[in-house]
C-alpha cells in the first residue's frame, strides 16, 4: 500500500512523493496523521542543506534512521488516529489518538514504543508541541536557574517561547529574552519576559550590559542559546557574569562559526553546558527518566496551551510553500503546520 510524504529532494525543494505504508506486524500500529509540524530551527537547517550528508538524522530514534543524502524524509512531530495494530492485544489503541516522532506523512506503520498516547480531549494541534515542549524543559533542567538569579533565553522561536513559559514561572530576579523579530519580542512580554531586546541593535545590547554590570551586579547568572546564531552564543558569553553557565541547545549545522573564547570567556569560569533532549544530564538520571520527562510535557502542553503559536496551517501539496515560509526569519511565521 502506498501514501504520501514529503520528501526533501535538493537544497531549498521539497516535494510530496509516494512512501511505502505496510500493514502493521506484532508490535506495530497503523497511525493516520492528523497534523504534523515543521521544526522551526532543525527543518529549517535541513531545508536549507546547511548539514553535513553523512550525519546520522537521529541516533537515539528508530523512526529516524538514516542520514541526510537527497532524497529523504525527516520530521518528528507527528499526530494521528491509530487505525489499525498489527496484534490482538493492541487493539484497544485503535481509535485513540497518538504523537509520533515521525515524519510528514499521510499514513505510516509505528512501532508502538514510539507512540505516546495522547489524554483524551487534548486538541492535536496541541499536542504537535510535545517534543518542542519536552526540549524546552530540559533546556530549564540543564540551567538549573535557583531563586533571585537573573536568566536570559537568545531566540524567542517556539522552543525559546516555551522554555521563557517555564522559566516565568520561577522567582527570578530578571528574566530577558533577545530576539531581532519584533513580533516575537511581543510574544515574549506576554509569557512574563521583564526585558525583551533587539540583538541586532548593538545600542540595546550595550545598555543592558551596563545594567547587568553596574556597581555590585555581576551580570547573567545563566543564559539558553536556541536561536540558531553563533552571534547570540557570543552576546551570551558577554553578558555572563563570573562562573556564569550558558546552555547552548542550538544546532548551528555547517553554519558555525567562530566563538569567542577569549577575555570574558576565560577569566569569568563561565560554563558552556550541551543540551540535547534526546538525553537526560546524568546528574539527574537517578530520578528522571525520558519517560518521566515527557510526562511532564503532556502536562505542561496544558499550562501554555502552545498551539496560539501556530501561524500557518498547509495541506502535503503546498510542502515548498511551507517549507519557504518556515525558513524564512522575516515571514513572520512562528509554526508552521500540516493538515491532513
Amino acid at each position: 500500500m502506498s501514501t504520501q510524504a514529503i520528501y526533501h529532494v535538493a537544497p531549498h525543494t521539497v516535494q510530496v512523493r509516494e512512501a511505502l505504508a505496510c500493514k502493521p506486524g506484532p508490535g506495530e500500529l497503523q497511525v493516520r496523521a492528523v497534523c504534523s509540524a515543521i521544526s522551526p530551527g532543525t527543518e529549517s537547517l535541513i531545508f536549507r542543506g546547511a548539514v553535513p550528508e553523512d550525519w546520522k538524522k537521529d541516533e537515539g530514534l528508530e523512526t529516524l534512521e538514516g542520514d541526510f543524502r537527497y532524497p529523504f524524509k525527516y520530521g518528528y512531530a507527528l499526530v494521528g488516529e491509530v487505525i489499525g495494530a498489527g496484534s490482538r492485544e493492541d487493539r484497544r489503541w485503535e481509535g485513540r489518538r497518538v504523537f509520533a516522532f515521525y515524519p510528514h506523512q499521510a499514513e505510516t506503520v509505528i512501532d508502538k514504543r514510539y507512540c505516546y498516547l495522547l489524554p483524551e480531549g487534548m486538541p492535536a494541534d496541541r499536542a504537535l508541541f510535545l517534543a518542542n515542549m519536552e526540549s524546552a524543559l530540559n533546556l530549564v533542567m540543564d540551567a538549573a536557574p535557583l531563586a533571585g538569579e537573573r536568566g536570559m533565553v537568545f531566540g524567542q522561536g517556539v522552543v525559546g517561547l516555551l522554555a521563557l513559559s517555564v522559566l516565568s514561572q520561577f522567582p527570578l530576579e530578571e528574566l530577558i529574552t533577545a530576539d531581532p523579530v519584533a513580533e516575537r519580542r511581543e510574544w515574549s512580554r506576554k509569557l512574563g519576559a521583564g526585558l525583551a531586546i533587539d540583538p541586532a541593535r548593538g545600542r540595546e545590547l550595550a545598555v543592558l550590559e551596563e545594567c547587568l554590570f553596574d556597581k555590585d551586579q555581576n551580570g547573567l547568572d545563566f543564559a539558553i542559546e536556541v536561536s540558531g546564531q553563533i552571534d547570540a552564543l557570543n552576546q551570551a558569553i558577554r553578558l555572563c557574569g563570573f562562573d556564569g553557565r550558558i546552555v547552548v541547545g542550538s544546532w548551528y549545522g555547517r553554519n558555525a562559526g567562530l566563538v569567542d573564547l577569549g577575555g570574558h570567556f576565560h577569566r569569568r569560569r563561565i560554563k558552556l553546558i550541551s543540551s540535547q533532549v534526546s538525553t537526560v544530564d546524568p546528574a539527574l538520571s537517578g530520578r528522571w527518566s525520558k519517560e518521566r520527562r515527557l510526562n511532564l510535557a503532556l502536562d505542561w502542553l496544558d499550562r501554555v496551551a502552545p498551539e496560539q503559536f501556530i501561524t500557518h496551517r498547509f495541506g502535503l501539496s503546498d510542502c515548498q510553500n511551507a517549507f519557504e515560509l518556515a525558513a524564512d526569519k522575516n515571514s513572520g511565521a512562528l509554526q508552521v503546520i500540516f493538515e491532513y
